[in-house]
């Protein structure tokens, strides 16, 4: 199909992780290469992609409610194309096709990157379903990234772990790992474009590198995350590196000194720890103890004192007692972490937990997970207070949509903070800001000086 003169429209709608954002944006960028524009309205779209998550049932019920809103509309308007995409399509396959039968493509996380071809069979007349286990081709792709300042960038696909609430792996497929070469060369040409702050990611991106063959003549693993940050660390025009999702099993101590050594390594750690319950952890096929975990905090606090640190907790496991929650809330209390991500257990098709006959009430769910929730707002609150009165750098991404004589930007600790200035004179500027106002999830300043940043 020919889509240059027409100049179709397009719409893609993400749910879920930060993976599946940077998934999005690539599909984005090969949409634009077969000529479609952007509509922000999906219902003035000629194909709309729904890049969907199965994490959560919460999740999965929007995204069929979207979709029967679009499938009556094909119904008057046959040529609208729907495309169903990540782990949902992954999870589902065929059976979404009997569910929805307006939809044309069903296609797995795993395929992101053969969305043209994929496409062009659809416009030749077929209904297609690709959910099949691929090897992930190297993506040449220029995705189409809703930022201009900071960039996702994949270095690991998939999952080996099998923690047994956990989903991902029948969804993502196996850890396929990108040679450094390839990711330092994708940073390369975002720094040429003007991006600053890149995120490197993956679902256990501490698992980086042990698919890549070679280990070094002390028999340690060549290629590891610590390796990787010393690598394209030095790629100039780059500020400022993050990385996301940390696994406790996989976190080291040569990992937290490299980030302590590595200037543009923000002070910031992402780990989840789901429980503070030894017990309900050995369930979950965790693979460590909370006594570990509590280790590995002391250990970035020793190395980076002033670190931010941020977990993910699930409340309600199947068979999780009145004590083993209170452990969670001890653990919490104890580490005062400065934001936790919580969730109710939601039971997932093809996990073992889910055919567990331990299931918690939705009652119990609930008051377990507003408890969490009380914590983490207290606990934010407080750590942020010590930013009062301090001056943070600041990385200017956007206008405060809400008050537009304001910009906003995160500071390199992920707080994400506000102040007054003009977002033309200083969109991906790295400026230095008096914290004048800490709530819990926000800061208020002024600033104090602009530090430019060359473009390279």
């Amino acid at each position: 199909m020919d889509t240059t003169t027409t100049k179709q429209r397009y719409h893609i709608t993400t749910f879920g992780c930060q993976m599946n954002k940077a998934d999005s944006e690539r599909m984005a960028g090969i949409i634009e290469n077969m000529g479609f524009e952007w509509s922000e309205d999906p219902n003035n779209a000629d194909l709309i992609v729904y890049n969907t998550c199965t994490i959560r049932d919460s999740a999965e019920q929007k995204v069929y409610s979207y979709l029967g809103k679009q499938a009556k509309r094909k119904h008057r308007e046959p040529h609208l194309t729907l495309v169903i995409a990540g782990c949902l399509a992954q999870q589902e396959g065929e059976a979404l096709l009997r569910r929805v039968p307006e939809l044309d493509l069903v296609m797995g996380p795993q395929h992101a990157n053969r969305l043209e071809d994929l496409l062009q069979q659809v416009y030749n007349g077929n209904q297609v379903v690709a959910t099949e286990s691929a090897h992930i081709a190297e993506d040449i792709t220029t995705p189409r990234r809703d930022s201009t300042v900071t960039a996702w960038v994949n270095v690991i696909y998939g999952c080996n772990e099998r923690c047994t609430y956990c989903v991902v792996p029948n969804v993502r497929g196996i850890e396929q790992s990108r040679t450094p070469e390839a990711i330092r060369a994708e940073i390369e040409r975002l720094a040429k474009m003007g991006y600053k702050e890149i995120t490197l990611l993956g679902q256990n991106i501490d698992a980086y590198g042990r698919d890549l063959p070679g280990t070094t003549p002390e028999g340690r693993h060549q290629h590891t995350l610590t390796d990787l940050l010393y690598f394209i660390h030095d790629v100039p025009g780059i500020e400022r590196l993050r990385f996301a999702t940390s696994h406790p099993r996989y976190f080291t101590e040569r990992l937290i000194k490299a980030c302590a050594e590595l200037p543009k390594v923000c002070e910031h750690f992402h780990i989840p720890f789901q429980s503070g319950d030894n017990e309900i952890l050995k369930l979950m096929s965790r693979g460590y103890t909370h006594q570990k975990y509590r280790r590995i905090i002391d250990t970035i606090r020793r190395y980076v004192p002033d670190a931010t640190i941020s977990g993910d907790a699930i409340a309600a496991f199947p068979g999780e007692t009145e004590e083993q929650f209170n452990n969670t809330l001890k653990l919490m209390t104890d580490i005062v972490f400065d934001h936790t991500n919580t969730a109710a257990y939601s039971p997932r098709p093809g996990t073992p937990a889910a055919l567990w006959d331990n299931q918690l009430s939705e009652e119990v769910k609930s008051d377990r997970l507003q408890q969490l929730n009380h914590l983490v707002s207290i606990q934010a609150e407080m750590r942020n207070q010590r930013y009062l009165h301090r001056v943070e750098e600041v990385l200017v991404e956007d206008q405060n949509p809400k008050t537009p004589t304001q910009v906003m930007g995160r500071t390199r600790g992920n707080r994400l903070t506000f102040f007054r200035g003009d977002i033309n004179e200083l969109k991906g500027k790295l400026v230095q800001v008096k914290i004048t106002e800490a709530r819990a999830f926000s800061l208020t300043g002024e600033s104090v000086e602009v530090r430019q940043v060359l473009a390279v």
